[in-house]
């Protein structure tokens, strides 16, 4: 992480830099108006911080940009959205990396020219009602010289500006040690989820809970509109009343009553209620009426296009909206404004009393106004509100998104990372699952901070854990191979012919394994265990030896019919003292080898051996490895009942009897490996010689202290 100021309080940075990006956006827009030019370019801030320092800060210079420029001109703040729209576009295309080529430059121009123009017409839509009037291919033009400047200084800006310079423009929310692009794509993109993933639950709740609280204050909203419009009405209505009741000469109703036009002042007065009604269309009716309790008497009405007027002293029925108000209405009281909704439709209808010059309320002047206008106002209002509220949705969804990512997501997907690489199989690597934990170094100061702590204590814990289990299982595993020693020693100490026979086809053993595993034989069951297992236990294969009386077993020369089926038990009874030991440790595998090496090497591929006359693959691998060995070695030492053979003439053996004594591939494995044998051999030959040149200096320099005696 870079040591300085702004790496440290990186939200800071992000202000400064919003900040700055919005005076770009501002000081073109000025230029543009000051230059008298047709352009806008009021977005290059918005395209530079979306492309160099991130989604965030774009959303944010587009939306304040145009709040800004609301204190002059109250629209602006209905373009924010596409000041938005166009911050996310920008920082997708600059992402996967397209504004270095041609096409990718050119496509974003024209996508974004499209959405401008939209706009203008859904904006025209809302605002006047109707698009007719909207220049479309003046404002395609413009919209395309204005965004292909724009985008043409931010190519520029990606050119000429370093790279160290443009990392550092990046608002990077790191609240561990930053990871590197590859590191960063694995844990953003996490495992495989088996439901939704937790980046999109937070997007879910955030989207619904902004969505909620967008409904609720838009609702109340539209409904405080509703009301200060129909109180507005209310007051042209009432308003209106009172300038006609101001036109009637109360004196002279009665006379209006009786003889209409021929009063005089009466056509003057009637032309004056036209003019008002044709000033505001939203006058829909405009009438005097003297309330009597037979009906109301009309003393002058006005013509509207849906209802012609009625003559001077027509009666007309009470309406039954008012039918609460007519007592008042009958005692010449005024009344507050109504809204009422029937045949003449919704309307807000205020009755001001007119009186003569003893103060008496003689009629009522009448105004209708119209509320029919309120629902498509309304809709005007609320698509308003919405295109400003979507801006701020988006503003707040990406807040939440860039704050979980940093603080939330990426640390547990870094932890889950580098929990699913732990590995205990090696010293190294215990120390790199830890280094690699403690390396993340999350600092988000809340719970993930503290399951952070958590996790790298319980790394170290268990390493510490798997290195003792480690040294005692390594300690038990010697202890376990000198105590196989120790028991092949016992056996063959009795056997004075054997020599170091045991170790010799331990090792011929594991010679074998390995080739046939070179060879792509048998590689379903040689596994690391099975090869160590049976290395190790090797030793053990003549371990019955020990139930065979010593006459029998040193006997210097050639067994008896009856002395060699006794010899051969030394199978069955070292299986048997095997499966003892078994049946106390049920879960050492190298012991089930052990038994099979002791009951079965003896057995032959033909099914001529003992003793149970297993064949071919009845017999258990081990087994057959082991017959290979144990012969081998038989031939090439020496016995106290005849000379050892030479080593090619013992291989020879070895070849002629694969597919009877023998598994071939066994024989085939254990002749392909001729140097490793003779080394093998070799080795165990001149140690030998080397220990019986030992014993004899030791016995003569007994004899000569004897002597000196």
């Amino acid at each position: 992480m870079e040591n300085n100021f702004f790496s440290k309080n990186r939200i800071l940075k992000m202000i400064l830099l919003v900040l700055i990006c919005i005076g770009i956006n501002m000081a073109g827009s000025r230029l543009m108006s000051a230059l008298e030019w047709p352009l806008y370019m009021d977005c290059i801030g918005t395209v530079i911080a979306a492309a160099m320092c991130g989604y965030l800060p774009g959303i944010a210079v587009g939306i304040f940009t145009n709040l800004f420029k609301s204190l002059f001109d109250v629209s602006s703040v209905y373009y924010s959205i596409i000041n938005t729209l166009v911050a996310i576009l920008v920082y997708l295309v600059a992402k996967k990396g397209y504004l270095k080529k041609l096409y990718g430059a050119a496509g974003l121009i024209l996508i974004i020219t499209a959405i401008g123009v939209t706009y203008e017409l859904i904006l025209a839509a809302i605002m006047e009602g109707s698009i007719s009037d909207v220049p479309i291919i003046h404002d395609t033009l413009i919209e395309l010289a204005d965004k292909s400047i724009t985008i043409g200084i931010l190519l520029l800006l990606i050119h000429f500006v370093p790279e160290k310079q443009q990392k550092f423009l990046r608002c990077e929310g790191w609240q561990q040690n930053p990871l590197s692009d590859e590191a960063k794509k694995l844990v953003k993109k996490g495992r495989k989820n088996r439901g939704i993933s937790l980046r999109m639950k937070l997007v879910l709740v955030l989207t619904t809970v902004f969505v909620l609280m967008g409904i609720a204050a838009m609702s109340i909203s539209v409904m405080l509109y509703r009301s200060y419009t129909i109180d507005e009405h209310s007051e042209l209505a009432e308003g209106t009343s009172k300038l006609v009741a101001e036109l009637i000469n109360g004196d002279l109703v009665d006379d209006y009553l009786e003889r209409g036009y021929e009063v005089p002042g009466y056509k003057e007065a009637e032309t004056r209620l036209y003019k008002i009604l044709g000033q505001n269309k939203e006058i829909k009716y405009l009438y005097v009426y003297k309330i009597l309790p037979d009906g109301c008497h009309v003393v002058l009405d006005v013509d509207t296009p849906d209802v012609p007027s009625e003559p001077p002293g027509t009666i007309v029925e009470f309406d039954e909206s008012f039918s609460e108000e007519l007592p008042q209405l009958l005692r010449g009281e005024p009344i507050e404004p109504k809204v009422t909704e029937d045949s003449y439709g919704w309307l807000v209808t205020s009755y001001i009393p007119v009186k003569n010059s003893r103060g008496e309320t003689v009629c009522y002047a009448i105004t209708d106004v119209s509320l029919e206008m309120i629902t498509s106002k309304e809709l005007s209002f609320l698509s308003r509100l919405l295109l400003i509220f979507i801006s701020f949705l988006i503003l707040a969804i990406a807040i939440g998104l860039w704050i979980s990512e940093y603080d939330i997501i990426i640390p547990i997907n870094s932890m889950a990372l580098s929990a699913s690489k732990f590995a205990y199989d090696e010293e190294d690597s215990l120390e790199e699952n830890v280094e690699r934990i403690r390396g993340l170094d999350i600092h988000t100061g809340d719970e993930i901070e503290n399951m952070y702590k958590a996790l790298t204590k319980t790394t170290e814990d268990s390493g510490n854990y798997v290195s003792a289990l480690r040294a005692k299982t390594e300690t038990i595993s010697q202890m376990q191979n000198a105590l196989i020693m120790v028991l092949a020693d016992m056996v063959e100490s009795r056997d004075e012919s054997t020599g170091d026979h045991v170790r010799k086809t331990a090792a011929y053993t594991r010679i074998i394994m390995d080739k046939l595993k070179e060879f792509g034989y048998y590689t379903d069951q040689l596994t690391d265990q099975f090869i160590f297992d049976v290395e190790h236990s090797a030793p053990l294969h003549d371990i019955g030896k020990i139930a065979i009386s010593d006459v029998i077993l040193n006997k210097p020369g050639r067994l008896t019919e009856e002395e060699f089926n006794i010899m051969k038990t030394h199978t069955t009874a070292g299986a048997q003292l095997i499966d003892q030991v078994i049946r106390t440790v049920p879960d050492s595998g190298y012991l089930v080898e052990a038994k099979n090496l002791a009951e079965y090497h003896h057995e032959k591929w033909n099914g001529m051996g003992y003793p149970h006359g297993l064949s071919g693959e009845d017999i258990p691998l081990s087994a057959r490895i082991m017959a290979v060995a144990d012969v081998f070695d038989a031939l090439v030492s020496e016995r106290c009942y005849k000379e050892a053979f030479p080593f090619d003439k013992a291989m020879q053996i070895i070849r002629e009897d694969a597919g009877k004594h023998f598994d071939p591939k066994v024989a085939e494995a254990f002749l392909a490996s001729k140097d490793e044998v003779r080394q093998v051999a070799e080795h165990f030959t001149v140690n030998k010689a080397s220990r019986e040149v030992g014993m004899t200096d030791r016995l003569r320099a007994e004899i000569n202290e004897e002597q000196k005696k």
